[in-house]
C-alpha cells in the first residue's frame, strides 16, 4: 500500500496508491482490495474512507517491520487497536471512538477479503471486537419559533435570498442530508403528489419522501423567478444552482446554512444536519411513529427493534402533513382530526410490526 498525500477536506492524510514491487505486500494486496470494491460498485465515499483508514494501518505495520498481510496475527491487531486508543493528536486529544471504530472496521474488511480470496489461510481479524460507538443525542435541536427565526434570515427581496429560503425550507420539511439536497434534480419533485425522490442517498438507496406545501411554495417561487437567470447552458438539471449555474457543493451548503443559524442569534450552532435533527424531533413530538421518521431519514434499521419495515408513500405523506409543523400553508387544522389520523397510523404500524414478528417466528420454527 504505497501512499501519497492528498487533500480531502480535512488535514492531509495518507491514501493507497498503486501496487508495490512485492506481489504479497500490504501495498499490492491493499490496491487489489480497493479495485475489488470498485468492481462491486461501492460508493466513492466508502472507497475513499477505506483507503484513508487502511493507509494508517499499513504505516503502523511498516514501522514495526510488518510488510505482508500473512505476517499479521490477532495479537498484532490487538496491539494496533490499543495504539489507536492511546494515540493523541497534536492538541493532546484522543481519537474519538467513532474514528477508532471506523479504522478497525476497515482492517476487518480487508482481512475478510484476503481470507475469501485464499490469500491468507485464516482471518486474524475475525474475532476482533470493535469499540462501542456511544449513542449521543444531538447537541442542538431548534424549537418551532427558533426554526422560524432562521427561515426568516434570507433576504427574499434578492434572488439569492429566495433560493436560500427555498433551501432552508427543503431541509426543514424533509430532513434530507446535504449531499442528497445537492444532488436533487428538477424532475425529482412531484408537486402534485407533494413528494420528492432522493436518488442514491446513503448506501446508494433511492427513496421517495413527502415535502410540505410551504417548502413547495418557496421552491416554486425560486423555479419561476430565480433559477432561469442562474442557468448556464447546457442546463445541468440540478434543482438548486449557484449564481454561475454551478451545482451547490455539500460543504458550501453547510457554510451557508451555518451563517443563517448564526445570524439568527439563537445561542445555538449547526448547519444542514441541525435541520435534520430538528425535523425528526418535532415530528416525534407531534406524535409521529418512529418508523415513519425512519423512512423520512432513510435509515436502514430501527436500533430499538431491529425490525425492517417499509411504509407506503401515501401513508407517510399523510403522517408528515399532520405531524410536521411546517408542512401546511394553513395550520388551522382541528386537533381532533390530527389525533384521528395519528391513531389510525399507529394502529397500522402496530399491525405491520406484529405481522413481521409473526413471519420471523415462523421462519425460526
Amino acid at each position: 500500500m504505497a501512499a501519497r498525500r492528498v487533500k480531502r477536506g480535512r488535514p492531509r492524510v495518507l491514501t493507497l496508491a498503486t501496487p508495490g514491487p512485492d506481489p504479497e505486500g500490504m501495498d499490492t494486496r491493499g490496491a487489489e482490495h480497493i479495485d475489488w470494491m470498485r468492481v462491486r460498485n461501492y460508493s466513492q465515499d466508502t472507497i475513499r474512507d477505506r483507503m484513508y483508514c487502511l493507509s494508517y494501518f499499513e504505516r503502523w505495520c511498516a514501522d514495526r517491520g510488518i510488510t505482508r498481510p500473512s505476517e499479521v496475527t490477532k495479537p498484532i491487531l490487538e496491539r494496533y487497536q490499543r495504539s489507536l486508543f492511546l494515540y493523541r493528536k497534536r492538541g493532546g486529544a484522543p481519537l474519538s471512538f467513532v474514528t477508532q471504530h471506523d479504522r478497525i472496521t476497515a482492517v476487518q474488511a480487508f482481512f475478510k477479503y484476503l481470507a475469501r480470496q485464499n490469500v491468507i489461510l485464516s482471518n486474524p481479524a475475525s474475532d476482533l471486537e470493535r469499540p462501542k460507538v456511544p449513542q449521543r443525542l444531538p447537541r442542538n435541536v431548534l424549537s418551532i419559533s427558533e426554526v422560524e427565526r432562521v427561515l426568516a434570515q434570507p433576504d427574499v427581496a434578492e434572488p439569492m435570498g429566495i433560493r436560500d429560503r427555498a433551501i432552508l425550507e427543503t431541509f426543514y420539511s424533509t430532513g434530507m442530508r446535504r449531499k442528497e439536497l445537492s444532488g436533487l434534480a428538477v424532475f425529482d419533485l412531484d408537486v402534485e403528489r407533494g413528494t420528492v425522490l432522493i436518488r442514491e442517498g446513503k448506501w446508494r438507496k433511492d427513496r421517495m419522501i413527502p415535502i410540505g406545501d410551504r417548502a413547495l411554495a418557496w421552491i416554486g417561487k425560486y423555479l419561476h423567478e430565480v433559477r432561469p437567470s442562474f442557468v448556464v447552458e447546457p442546463d445541468p438539471a440540478n434543482l438548486f444552482l449557484g449564481q454561475f449555474g454551478e451545482r451547490l457543493a455539500p460543504g458550501w451548503l453547510t457554510s451557508r446554512v451555518s451563517q443563517y443559524v448564526h445570524k439568527a442569534a439563537l445561542s445555538k450552532q449547526g448547519g444542514c444536519h441541525l435541520f435534520r435533527h430538528t425535523m425528526a424531533t418535532l415530528m416525534l413530538e407531534g406524535g409521529a411513529d418512529i418508523r415513519f421518521i425512519q423512512e423520512m431519514l432513510g435509515h436502514a434499521t430501527l436500533q430499538a427493534t431491529q425490525i425492517y419495515t417499509r411504509v407506503s408513500i401515501k401513508k407517510l405523506k399523510e403522517i408528515h402533513t399532520v405531524t410536521h409543523p411546517g408542512a401546511r400553508l394553513d395550520r388551522r387544522e382541528k386537533s381532533g382530526q390530527a389525533e384521528g389520523h395519528h391513531e389510525a397510523a399507529q394502529e397500522a404500524a402496530q399491525d405491520e410490526l406484529l405481522s413481521a414478528l409473526a413471519a420471523e417466528a415462523e421462519e425460526e420454527e
